[in-house]
């Protein structure tokens, strides 16, 4: 193997550009020639491709977002777009890719390497949905951009005694929503691997208030529903003066912390070993902090679950 692409497709999360750095020098440490793939599988049917090197990754290891931009790409959805892609990639010699992005992107790269180009799935996203790791990269950027955020708000809550619903993101997984709540001491979180009643969200304020409580957090994640609707019933059911923040994409912005710098040189790096022992389909993770790595179907098939232990625990502690 000469040549490797590297591609980041999908929502970006701080730690791309870390990972995109660790794919660029440990392929150049080995004596291949990388090229970057901008805007994602967009710029690959495009053509959009230009070699990268040492150089061309200095000074952004500690840069949110990704150097390489990224895209939505319906036409790659088909096979047509699929075949464009490879193409392209035939056409500068690059023989393998490393695909930074969540699970639609690991979607892409399954179908190239069913095509018969190698592909290896690094883990990005603040989501941290992706089965086969402990870890995404962005995640403990994100969750720390939500706790300063709500810190904040919890000053300005306990001074005008008001209940706050926070809704954070998260897509369909409650990661985000479970340990930035823990964190912040929430009274009540919701996300949407754990049923709710509405009537019991609305106990556990009166309660509180009842024994002098001044103010509350609740946490919703943005697959339960809106932090709006829930802020609504709250109001209308209780008559606390209630306010809703909804974080938005804040969350996704930001410099990296450090644990999603590191992570993020430690899948890169592992991405490029993978393909120079000739290995394809795969995605890199991290579990138990060691570094793993699992089919891309295998990942694709399991459902990401919850830490039912770190729930419970958050309902313990809020009492």
């Amino acid at each position: 193997m000469k040549r490797i692409g590297v591609l980041t497709s999908g929502g970006d999360s701080p730690g791309m550009n870390a990972a995109i750095r660790a794919v660029v020098r440990k392929a150049i440490f080995h004596k291949l020639e990388v090229y970057g793939v901008y805007y994602g599988y967009a710029g690959l049917i495009s053509g959009h491709i230009e070699k990268l090197e040492i150089g061309s990754v200095g000074d952004i290891i500690h840069r949110g977002g990704t150097m390489l931009y990224t895209a939505r790409c319906e036409e790659f959805k088909t096979l047509e777009g699929q075949l464009k892609a490879i193409e392209q990639l035939k056409k500068l010699g690059i023989e393998a890719l490393v695909v930074i992005g969540g699970d639609g992107s690991f979607q892409g790269a399954k179908k190239l390497t069913e095509h018969g180009f190698p592909c290896i799935g690094v883990p990005g996203t603040i989501d941290n949905d992706i089965p086969g790791t402990d870890f995404t990269i962005g995640f403990d950027t994100a969750l720390n951009t939500i706790i300063q955020a709500i810190d904040k708000i919890r000053d300005t809550a306990t001074s005008h005694e008001r209940t706050y619903v926070i809704e954070v993101m998260g897509r369909n997984a409650g990661d985000l929503a479970l340990w930035s709540g823990l964190a912040d001491g929430a009274e009540t979180i919701l996300i949407p691997e754990e049923n709710y009643e509405m009537s019991d969200v609305i106990a556990r304020l009166q309660r509180g208030h009842a024994r002098g409580k001044k103010h509350s957090i609740i946490v919703v994640a943005e697959g339960v529903g809106s932090g709006m609707d829930i802020g609504k019933q709250i109001q209308e059911q209780t008559s606390f003066e209630t306010r809703v923040t909804v974080l938005g994409h804040i969350q996704r912005g930001g410099s990296p912390t450090a644990s999603d710098r590191v992570l993020a040189s430690r899948l890169g790096s592992k991405a490029v070993e993978l393909l120079l022992d000739g290995q394809a389909g795969k995605m890199v993770g991290i579990q138990g902090n060691i570094l793993v790595s699992h089919d891309i179907d295998e990942a694709l098939a399991k459902k990401h679950l919850i830490d039912q232990d770190m729930y419970q625990l958050s309902k313990e502690l809020s009492i």
